[in-house]
């Protein structure tokens, strides 16, 4: 586990242009002049001490950007994950706010000023990663694991960017003070982007026995397959996590003095956000999980933060106790995806026996997701009969184990994408609760403000 510093950001990474102007010449003018002791030239930075702290700048900024909020910031702004969970059928809306509710609708606008934020995030973040990476190989090439991780960064910022966006994506940079714009990519070409960059990755720490790395290669691997799962390539997936262990975790560890997790805020600490269920005021919800009346012991409802109203509406406000706590660790990646990745290598081969020997391997442990421990749950009995059966037993256990960590958004728009299913089957669909009924999309709109880019024209389509 790593601990985050946002803080380390904000004095390593946020001063970086600002110079220190001091006279030397005199005494008395050297005693007059303004002294500015907190001010960073780049001068003070350009070594390996000034390299780290851009790395850890850089994680920081990492978090925030899926799934983190700056302790005592007073912010209850989304991350990606937050708002890729609003969108599906993971949680609905408690608030009255309009963005939330469009969200929550799948009736988005280009100029939305959450999904800004979000976008934002994620480029910058890209660029925080590369900024870290560039001062490590310059002067601190031996802090491989590092660099590894300053990679893996940036091709799983790419990777969430093309599974949460609509096609026409630009992948570019700002170097120095002068961007660098790329014309929009397709979401097929982002996944082939962020694989190319986890390959990098993975050349800094392949071989490597120490545990730093060993964590690092692990996270890149399962990354890695995520991405040729988003292209189809499941065999190949499988293959490459068949050597992670399932007590793996890559996890972000948050704090009351760095980065709040988010869930938290916009959960227990403000009640913007509610558990998601396959019914609600107006009746059925159609497609959606029934997350709240399951009660499935990974998703279980914490009475002890639930109940009552939410925030400036009349909602019950339910929430499950894997994502109740400020300072909750979770996991970027683990080894319950990998094997995840396996039992879906499977159901692609007509193995369904096989994908219910993984499937239920993992509910035969006490599986940990962060540090919310998962109890032995009961096996699965029946082998689905069919590739339809097959598909929603799998999905569901995918929806389930990895819930709240950025994987329901890009599962639905593969059912629709790779497996043939129409929206309407897949996303909640019918009477929306706050009046009207959902909407059709199936990705964010790359936002407005991405327009400053010359290149830039609006999404290519909108499909999943």
């Amino acid at each position: 586990m790593r601990n985050v510093s946002f803080r380390a950001t904000l004095t390593a990474a946020g001063l970086l242009g600002i110079a220190v102007f001091v006279t030397a010449c005199n005494p008395k003018d050297a005693l007059l002049s303004p002294q500015q002791p907190n001010v960073i030239s780049p001068s003070d930075i350009q070594n390996a001490a000034g390299a780290d702290g851009l790395y850890v700048g850089a994680v920081g900024r990492f978090t925030v950007a899926l799934n983190g909020s700056p302790s005592n910031s007073g912010s209850n702004q989304e991350a990606a994950w937050n708002w890729a969970a609003l969108f599906t059928d993971e949680f609905k809306t408690s608030d009255t706010f309009s963005q939330r509710l469009d969200a929550d609708q799948r009736n988005l606008q280009d100029n939305d000023a959450s999904v800004t934020q979000i976008w934002a995030g994620l480029q910058q973040g890209r660029g925080y990663s590369r900024a870290a990476s560039v001062a490590l190989l310059q002067y601190d090439s031996t802090a491989k694991a590092k660099i590894g991780e300053m990679y893996f960064e940036i091709g799983f910022l790419e990777l969430t960017l093309g599974q949460e966006f609509c096609n026409g994506i630009p992948l570019g940079f700002t170097v120095g003070i002068t961007p660098q714009y790329t014309a929009p990519l397709t979401t097929q070409q982002v996944f082939v982007t962020a694989a190319a960059r986890l390959d990098t990755a993975l050349t800094y720490v392949t071989g490597a026995t120490d545990a730093a790395s060993v964590q690092v290669q692990n996270a890149i691997l399962v990354a890695k397959a995520r991405d040729l799962v988003d292209q189809g390539q499941y065999a190949a997936a499988a293959t490459l996590v068949s050597a992670v262990p399932t007590s793996f975790q890559f996890v972000v560890n948050y704090s009351n003095t760095t980065v709040d997790n988010e869930w938290w805020v916009l959960g227990p600490s403000v009640k913007r956000y509610s558990l998601g269920d396959s019914v609600d005021i107006t009746g059925p919800v159609l497609n959606a999980t029934p997350f709240v009346s399951l009660k499935d012991p990974r998703v279980l409802v914490d009475k002890t933060v639930s109940g009552g109203p939410g925030q400036f509406s009349s909602t019950i406000f339910n929430w499950p106790t894997v994502l109740s706590g400020r300072d909750t660790p979770l996991p970027i990646t683990s080894g319950i995806d990998a094997r995840l990745v396996e039992a879906e290598a499977k159901l692609q081969t007509g193995d369904y026996a096989g994908m219910l020997v993984i499937l239920n391997a993992l509910r035969a442990s006490p599986q940990l997701i962060g540090a919310f421990q998962v109890p032995i749950l009961p096996p699965l009995t029946t082998v689905p009969a069919s590739k339809d059966a097959a598909i929603n037993l799998l999905f569901r256990e995918k929806a389930l184990w990895q819930f709240g960590r950025g994987f329901r958004m890009d599962d639905s728009r593969r059912l629709v994408r790779q497996y043939g299913r129409s929206q309407d089957t897949v996303f909640p669909t019918g009477t929306f609760f706050r009046g009207g009924v959902y909407g059709t999309e199936v990705a964010f709109p790359v936002p407005d403000a991405e327009r400053t880019n010359p290149l830039f024209k609006g999404c290519i389509d909108r499909n999943a």
